[in-house]
């Protein structure tokens, strides 16, 4: 009797699994450990960006020239400020050009931006098509296990005299076990992926709207008269 309940206990039922079962259950666990780590490693970094966000917006709204503010040396890393300092190193190197005309100026800082832009958009969006492969694909490895080890089962018991439920429990128990590790790795990384890519997404939004209001004050400081 002991040994039939040990049988049918979580980890009895994996030990008992067929090589094919037991590799999809080990595919499945290292996919999720694996889309934790990438969890864990975009909740900071998406909380860093936040963080650098707010800080550059407090000092961006202190005041100051905007030769002071690129220099910082906070502002050299990653976000607003990284796309900043670009943006005004590009418009000093071409306005201090006194022949370079205005447009001229204006394309260079804005395309500057862009490209800063571009880079944080791919930092921020790294190892999410992962999670969303996670997402989508653990499910379909789970229930390939789960097929298989139905199959098994039913294998085996045209193999008996008399079928009972006791002969075929042990084989569908460890075939669900794969389904339910498929959806243990698969919801997490789904969530997380939807959040990621709506942080993102808000970040990035949120560093165009400033790139254009930047623009706007390069303009206006480039079309007055002793400002350039």
């Amino acid at each position: 009797m002991p040994v039939a309940v040990d049988t049918m206990s979580i980890w009895g039922l994996i030990e008992e699994a067929s090589l094919l079962v037991k590799l999809v259950m080990l595919v499945l666990v290292a996919a999720s450990l694996a889309s934790w780590f990438v969890i864990i490693q975009r909740c900071l970094v998406l909380a860093g960006a936040r963080r650098d966000m707010r800080l550059f917006e407090r000092q961006f709204a202190s005041g100051g020239s905007l030769e002071e503010l690129a220099a910082r040396a906070d502002l050299q890393g990653h976000g607003a400020g990284q796309i900043f300092r670009v943006g005004q190193q590009e418009y000093a190197l071409l306005a201090q050009h006194p022949h370079t005309e205005a447009d001229a100026v204006m394309a260079g800082a804005q395309r500057a931006m862009t490209a800063a832009i571009a880079r944080e958009e791919k930092r921020l969006d790294r190892n999410l098509p992962f999670l969303a492969t996670v997402g989508s694909v653990s499910p379909y490895v789970g229930l390939f296990g789960t097929v298989w080890g139905i199959m098994n089962s039913f294998i085996g018991l045209s193999q008996v005299q008399q079928a009972t439920l006791a002969a075929v429990a042990p084989g569908i128990a460890e075939a669900l076990i794969a389904t339910a590790m498929g959806l243990f790795a698969a919801i997490p990384a789904v969530i997380a992926y939807n959040r990621f890519a709506a942080g993102s997404e808000d970040l990035i939004n949120s560093y165009y709207t400033f790139a254009e209001d930047f623009s706007t004050l390069l303009h206006r400081r480039l079309h007055i008269p002793g400002r350039r």
